[in-house]
């Protein structure tokens, strides 16, 4: 019998519970990256004493119900358990008080991800990484402050993870155990497969919480488990542990319907009166929508980055369900976030938003495009500073269509990436990378300006130049 390298993960599941005598022992995957000790061991020493946070989990799956499981009894994977399937959720992480503020800026722009050194620098990434985060944190901790003290996307992922696995049982009769693992902050990706481990998981589908696919977020972030996998190939090799990817979903019908559904209520709550004040000053079309998606350097796209390629999919994606321009409504889009002199993506929010102004745009929905939950970009950046910006732009009826969080259409779809993982042929970490250039990508490293990446502004405050337009507005 010939083995294909690639199987689903229920296939795997019955070839690890069935002895087949066919001594089939794959080695492990090169790893993408280099590991690098001495950023992780400073990572760690900046970490605040506390309480690891505790991952919400359900109970070991059982695939009796899978028809891959239905044909033959299947003997156990060891004298005492059966195949238990994990799904770990990947995100940024945020700091939960003004205190973790620096510690996690530290760990943002300790990534090489994020600040990319000359090779000769290489060695001084740490320093660099300290001298930048001491020098944000009040700016960062301001920011923090005006939402409440500190980021809720722990909560928010803690939600999603609970409501998807209830999900998949309701819907899937799936029993799964879910984990988070944050890259930047508690807790760690680290923990998560540290806890993955003590459940004894063979089988593990990682889903990014990034819709489209970056370097700087999910790139980063499977990098970090690509290095972990590879040190490691006793644990998690794939006679120990069985994995499958889902690197990018913002194509899914389901994802894709949430958001237009979200984005049509805000449209409709537009009153009779600003409808009418939408074509008062010659702008023929009454109703306008914004994606405002994070940005990324435009060396970034220009190396092969899939992200710009992907967010300009996903609108047409959404756009296509949302009422046309006939209908009274149009599409915009921009790119929010940027950190520094070098050139981002461009529309940039900030432009567009005083341009649409001048246009005599009146009745305006902002969707923040990149994110699946509430923090800081969507609670300060777009609700206090982008908000100011167009209402002093002359638009004058603002709406801001909420982030998935746990709206029930984006959560039935999470589970159903996850019964689809499980069905599908597998696409290891290495592949996930390879496909996405992870590790690939040729980019100028910085000289005597700072290249910070998309994931880099993910917390660090509002944008540069948006903030100093703020203060000279208000005369500061």
């Amino acid at each position: 019998m010939r083995i294909t390298r690639r199987r689903t993960l229920s296939a795997y599941c019955l070839a690890l519970s069935v002895d087949w005598g066919l001594g089939f022992t794959p080695s492990a995957p090169p790893s993408v990256y280099p590991s690098d000790p001495s950023i992780d061991n400073i990572r760690r020493s900046s970490r605040h004493s506390k309480t690891t946070t505790k991952l919400d989990t359900a109970s070991v799956l059982t695939l009796d119900n899978d028809v891959s499981f239905r044909s033959a009894a299947l003997p156990s994977l060891s004298s005492s358990s059966d195949p238990k399937v994990g799904v770990l959720l990947l995100n940024l992480g945020g700091p939960e008080t003004g205190e973790d503020v620096e510690g996690f800026l530290y760990n943002l722009f300790a990534d090489p991800d994020i600040i990319r050194l000359p090779p000769f620098l290489a060695p001084l990434q740490s320093l660099v990484a300290l001298l930048i985060s001491k020098r944000r944190a009040p700016k960062s901790r301001e920011a923090y402050d005006s939402i409440g003290g500190g980021s809720p996307i722990l909560q928010y992922t803690r939600a999603q993870a609970d409501l998807m696995t209830k999900s998949l049982k309701e819907r899937y009769g799936i029993d799964a155990k879910t984990y988070i693992g944050m890259r930047y902050w508690y807790p760690f990706t680290e923990e998560a497969l540290a806890k993955i481990r003590e459940d004894d998981i063979n089988a593990l589908v990682i889903l990014p919480l990034y819709p489209q696919f970056s370097i700087s977020t999910s790139g980063s972030s499977l990098r970090v488990l690509q290095e972990e996998f590879a040190k490691k190939s006793d644990l998690y090799g794939p006679q120990k542990m069985f994995h499958t990817v889902i690197p990018s979903w913002y194509d899914r019908p389901g994802y894709v319907k949430s958001v237009a559904n979200l984005i049509q209520k805000e449209l409709d709550s537009f009153t009779p009166e600003e409808i009418e004040e939408g074509t008062s000053a010659g702008q023929p079309i009454p109703k306008h929508v914004l994606f405002s998606a994070h940005g990324v350097p435009a060396s970034y796209i220009e190396a092969g980055d899939p992200y710009k390629a992907q967010i300009e999919d996903c609108v047409e994606r959404i756009k296509a369900l949302l009422p046309s321009e006939g209908d009274g409504v149009k599409v915009h889009l921009s790119f929010q976030s940027r950190v520094g002199p070098v050139e981002w993506l461009r529309p940039y929010t900030d432009d567009v938003l005083p341009s649409l102004g001048e246009q005599g745009v009146k009745n305006l929905v902002v969707v923040p495009i990149s994110f699946v939950s509430e923090h800081i970009e969507t609670l300060e950046e777009i609700d206090i500073e982008y908000r100011e910006l167009a209402l002093e732009s002359g638009i004058t009826n603002w709406r801001r269509s909420p982030a998935l969080n746990t709206d029930p259409t984006f959560i039935d779809d999470m589970a159903d990436m996850v019964a689809d993982a499980l069905n599908e042929p597998s696409q290891t970490i290495t592949e996930a990378c390879v496909a996405n250039n992870v590790g690939n990508l040729e980019l100028e490293p910085v000289s005597n300006q700072l290249e910070i990446s998309s994931a880099g502004v993910g917390g660090v405050g509002f944008d540069d130049n948006l903030a100093y337009s703020s203060r000279m507005r208000k005369g500061k």
